[in-house]
């Protein structure tokens, strides 16, 4: 992308008629039209806008995006469309690195100076997983974690967070409210970590490690999840030994809307039978709690951040509705428990608190297919009640598959994404959190991904095609009417992103809160 690109015939355009139907749109359309070379550069001639004038009114965020196949990650600043920086995983990996994954950024006060931020990849298998074609016969183990500096000008790799703790992990990264520690989640081998996060080149530190496992009832695969089991939670100490594929339960993440391709025996593994398939670990803003959201399991098991205890564990289905959409926790050992579950319902995926820290969004998925909402406000999450079940009829099956979600800074809307296989389009839901009911449903294109949201609440960023290998990009979206304002071209296959925030404020509304 270019600012203040010159020639090319005069277009004739009204300044105030653009400005008020919102040129944005129709330049950032623009700017896809000439990255593909079907029209000539937009002149700038007296009075008329300029890129630079469509840019400024999206403000001055840095909107941090890897490309899951690309083997980068880059620095777009959205007040002039340049790409910054950007940082080459794949030959920092020796050229083999298998999927980058997902990330966060911490807080600072100038970005455009220098912020850092953390990001993982996937590894093995998954490298084959979305058909992408390859002549690697030998994939990288992978379950990178690398931690990186922007430093004003370049990306700088501060820390192989993976190789000076011994844990790789390859799922969502979230930043603590804190702004000091950071979570990694893994749902291949169902172990997240929390870090501390080290000072300039020093190691960062593991402050706590958590193994999931399944024991279900039943020996039969296709009734492991459906006919209930024990859900076992344990402490991991140091020294750690799952880098690499180490751990692997299995051999590829369950891909969205794949929840129940471990019970139809669609996924290989060492221990196919006890995949919980953690998805996240996302954090309370207001309050010392952390979920850890488990997909196979369909559940949302709280922990307190002072002690990195388990003391809650939520069920959204109604069908739970008699067990007051909780089950009880049992302590068995000092770092040890376990949760009984009579049955799972369905399958779960995403989950978020909303930015007051006063409710709590878990997606179920694929059997129910609907978002029910917990009143999280008690001070104790034993207290903690469903209120609402955020759906539509249209949403049967596993499709469309709610998928990533982010608040406005408000907390008055909560946009979620609407996910089908390519070439079937994808959209957003925007909720209103008043009533807990679908506002707007936007049609965005195929494969759409997270999403980020400018911290003055006053736009919506996306990206899409992180998988399929057709249409790729970014988009903007106005929040206050929900009119998708225009796309940039980038050809990188986008699977996640985050705008760097300023404060541990807006953290509360970035890849700290939701997933």
């Amino acid at each position: 992308m270019c600012e203040n690109l010159k020639g090319g015939a005069a277009m004739s355009w009204n300044r105030r008629d653009l400005f008020k139907l919102g040129i944005l749109g129709a330049v950032v359309g623009g700017i896809g039209k000439l990255a593909t070379g079907t029209a000539q550069a937009l002149p700038i001639i007296g009075g008329e806008p300029t890129f630079n004038d469509v840019y400024k009114q999206i403000g001055r965020y840095i909107f941090l995006v890897p490309g899951k196949f690309a083997g980068l990650v880059a620095a777009y600043d959205m007040s002039t469309g340049m790409c910054l920086a950007w940082a080459n995983m794949s030959i920092w990996a020796g050229n083999r690195t298998p999927i980058v994954h997902h990330l966060a950024a911490f807080a600072s006060p100038d970005p455009y100076k220098e912020f850092e931020f953390v990001v993982n990849t996937q590894g093995g298998k998954n490298l084959y997983i979305y058909g992408v074609a390859t002549p690697v016969k030998d994939p990288d183990p992978g379950f990178n974690i690398w931690r990186i500096k922007y430093d004003g000008s370049k990306m700088v790799l501060l820390e192989e967070v993976d190789k000076t703790t011994g844990l790789g992990l390859g799922v969502h990264v979230t930043a603590a409210p804190d702004n000091k520690h950071f979570a990694v989640a893994d749902g291949q081998k169902d172990i997240f970590a929390v870090f501390e996060k080290g000072e300039g080149t020093a190691p960062s530190k593991v402050k706590t490690a958590v193994f999931f496992d399944w024991e279900p009832n039943s020996k039969e695969l296709s009734r492991a999840w459906l006919d209930g089991g024990t859900l076992i939670i344990k402490k991991l100490h140091p020294p750690y030994d799952y880098t690499g594929t180490k751990g692997n339960k299995l051999d590829w993440e369950l891909v969205p809307g794949g929840e129940l391709f471990a019970e139809q025996g669609k996924v290989t593994g060492a221990r196919v039978r006890n995949a919980c398939a953690l998805d996240s670990l996302t954090w309370n803003p207001t309050k010392p709690y952390a979920a850890a959201a488990l997909r196979t399991i369909g559940c949302a098991v709280i922990f307190d951040t002072r002690t990195w205890e388990p003391v809650a564990c939520l069920v959204g289905s109604d069908k739970f509705a008699k067990h007051g959409y909780k089950l009880p926790i049992k302590k068995v050992s000092a770092d040890e428990w376990e949760v009984k579950f009579p049955f799972v319902p369905t399958p779960a995926h995403q989950a978020g608190f909303h930015p007051s820290g006063n409710y709590f969004v878990l997606m179920n998925n694929i059997r129910e297919n609907s978002m029910p909402v917990f009143d999280c406000s008690s001070s104790d999450p034993g207290k903690w009640t469903k209120i609402a079940s955020v759906g539509d009829p249209s949403w049967r099956g596993a499709y469309p598959n709610p998928f990533h979600m982010v608040f406005t800074p408000d907390g008055k809307k909560l946009f979620v994404t609407l996910w089908w296989p390519a070439p079937t389009p994808n959209g957003l839901a925007a909720v209103d959190t008043d009533t807990w009911k679908i506002e707007k449903t936007i049609t965005i294109g195929p494969d759409i991904h997270t999403l980020a949201i400018t911290y003055d609440g006053k736009h919506l960023l996306g990206v899409f095609s992180g998988y399929q290998k057709t249409h790729s990009g970014m988009y903007v979206l106005r929040v206050k009417d929900y009119k998708l304002l225009g796309y940039l071209p980038s050809p990188l296959g986008h699977h996640d992103c985050v705008i760097v925030p300023r404060t541990t404020k807006d953290l509360y509304v970035s890849r700290c809160t939701t997933t």
